[in-house]
């Protein structure tokens, strides 16, 4: 059976902090609510594979579960900036490493029911360590090599648990044949 799925009208919104909106919406059987929306930037993620399979992780501690996690270079897409041009940045602010070969495979939506923003997923390969890491000023990142084989055993048993990573990781398997 389709369902036709009606959008809500948006009846009103206001900001209760920057990027943070309330907005005040009818539903198709005429009630309203109130949902709230994070008016986040973009961000971009890459799954780097270095010419020996190595794929270049980042360690850094994350506040809201309070542990150091291994992730996947990425961050935020500064206004104005192309997605592309933002991956390529952050992995060289967070690891030192770049590359000619980036691949966009995939965006994705963090968390479409309270957020606006998208996910660009990123493979980069032949990955090579060609300068510094620079951090933001509440940046402490530590580098990891880990063969790629071994980050999937990671993910598969749990322990590589950053959601939106494992998501990005994903679509870089699909777009290498792995899955």
């Amino acid at each position: 059976m389709t369902v036709s799925l009606t959008p809500w009208k948006i009846l009103s919104s206001r900001h209760i902090y920057p990027r943070f909106r309330v907005d005040t919406v009818e539903v198709a059987n005429g009630k309203t609510f109130e949902p709230f929306v994070f008016e986040f930037r973009s961000w971009a993620n890459t799954v780097a594979i270095t010419k020996n399979n190595e794929v270049v992780l980042v360690k850094q501690y994350r506040h809201g579960v309070q542990e150091n996690l291994l992730e996947l270079p990425g961050g935020v897409v500064d206004e104005g900036e192309n997605p592309l041009e933002g991956a390529r940045r952050e992995l060289m602010e967070e690891t030192g490493y770049s590359a000619e070969n980036f691949i966009e495979v995939g965006r994705i939506y963090p968390n479409p029911a309270i957020q606006e923003n998208t996910l660009f997923c990123y493979l980069a390969t032949d990955v090579e360590l060609t300068g510094e890491q620079h951090f933001d000023e509440t940046e402490e990142i530590e580098v990891h090599l880990v063969p790629l084989a071994e980050l999937i055993e990671l993910a598969r048993q749990g322990k590589f648990k950053h959601a939106l990573h494992v998501a990005v990781l994903f679509q870089a398997l699909m777009h290498l044949g792995q899955v």
